[in-house]
């Protein structure tokens, strides 16, 4: 079971559903809990389904619930549901619609991050997918469309979006901070990306825009005021695939503009960069080992962190600032319908643990910090 099925014919029904628990383990931060104890807190349970209505028109969506600590928050949660109409389906191009709550067809693994058995890793490398943002970037309400063209260039991909994801109180203070007290929404995401496999090539490579727009509005005699937050991103990535083989890259420069919060005349912008190099091999069939490399800066200025801690007044350390890992997984078939994974990352830094705003300087104390962890998945 990949992404959804299509199904031919008009009337006909599929659905698929995936059953997922493990162990995980990230001492000394609070990437799952606070105590940085073993923890069960590696829950995925879904359920999706398509419903082919005519030949050129369907509706899909999936349903989940999930448990991951504070890496996002729990529960049951709706993560697509649209309508997909095929307006042009000939031999040498497509284009499709989407409306709804359409998924994110822009990174390399956005559409398929929602599902453990089609995802690389437990943990996805989190300089591009973090996973307190995981609700806000798996998909959209709004409007979407992806054109498909084989040319003698090769086969090219345009994927367009608009939309915006609703944001729950658990969600703002994963964002924000434990101690804010008032509502925050994402007014809109902007995205479009297009992805260029050459004729007779090996290689895909992709360029991807983000544009978005969030606010806060303070609670009464809250501690922090209305804010205005402004996130814009240009990614590029590119696959390399083998028959055993595959190696993965998406790097990416962000922009962060915050106005308010702190007080009524604050304004700051920061760039920010990141990525990762991936290399997965197929050992042997159901046998999987994948290597991943993984950085990221808040502020491409201040690459070690050194002017937060000084601007802080060393409330701050350094290491806030930016987060680097190394990480190695293995997975393996055990049935037909079953598989497990385990994966161990060797971390610098803390600045992808939620919440960003505000951080937790009492938990996370430690420069040098490891995460591990166990999954057992079943799908049908």
């Amino acid at each position: 079971m990949g992404c959804l099925a299509l199904p031919s014919q008009a009337n006909e029904w599929q659905w698929h559903g995936f059953l997922a628990q493990g162990v995980i383990q990230a001492d000394k931060s609070n990437f799952i809990n606070r105590s940085g104890e073993p923890s069960l807190a590696l829950t995925e349970l879904g359920l999706n389904g398509a419903l082919q209505l005519q030949p050129n028109l369907r509706v899909a969506g999936q349903v989940v619930y999930l448990d991951g600590g504070n890496r996002y928050p729990d529960g049951l949660k709706l993560d697509y549901l649209f309508v997909d109409w095929a307006l042009v389906n000939q031999l040498d191009w497509r284009l499709n619609v989407y409306a709804g709550r359409f998924k994110n067809q822009h990174w390399i693994y956005s559409s398929t991050r929602d599902v453990p058995l089609t995802r690389p890793s437990i943990v996805l490398p989190q300089s591009v997918y973090f996973d307190t943002f995981r609700d806000i970037a798996v998909s959209s309400d709004g409007l979407a469309l992806k054109a498909s063209v084989d040319t003698t260039a090769g086969h090219l991909e345009l994927n367009w979006s608009l939309g915006a994801t609703p944001l729950s109180d658990k969600q703002t203070r994963l964002l924000l901070g434990e101690q804010v007290q008032g509502k925050s929404r994402q007014k809109y995401v902007h995205q479009a990306s297009l992805f260029w496999q050459p004729e007779f090539s090996n290689w895909t490579l992709g360029i991807s825009l983000l544009d978005s727009e969030f606010s806060y509005r303070s609670a009464a005699e809250a501690p922090f005021l209305d804010a205005d937050f402004v996130v814009q991103r240009v990614m590029f990535n590119a696959q390399y695939l083998q028959e055993r083989w595959q190696l993965v890259a998406e790097v990416f420069q962000e922009r962060m503009d915050t106005s308010g919060f702190f007080a009524p005349d604050f304004e700051v912008q920061q760039f920010g960069q990141g990525g990762y190099v991936q290399g997965l091999y197929q050992v042997s069939p159901g046998f999987r080992l994948n290597a991943t490399l993984d950085y990221f800066v808040a502020n491409k200025d201040d690459r070690r962190g050194k002017n937060l801690e000084q601007s802080s007044q060393g409330s701050i350390p350094a290491y806030f600032g930016y987060q680097h890992s190394f990480s190695l997984a293995a997975s393996k078939d055990l049935a037909p319908r079953v598989r497990v994974q385990l994966e161990h990352h060797w971390m610098e830094g803390t600045g992808r643990l939620a919440p960003g705003v505000l951080p937790d300087l009492v938990t996370n104390q430690d420069r040098y910090w490891q995460l591990w962890a166990l999954q057992l998945m079943y799908w049908f």
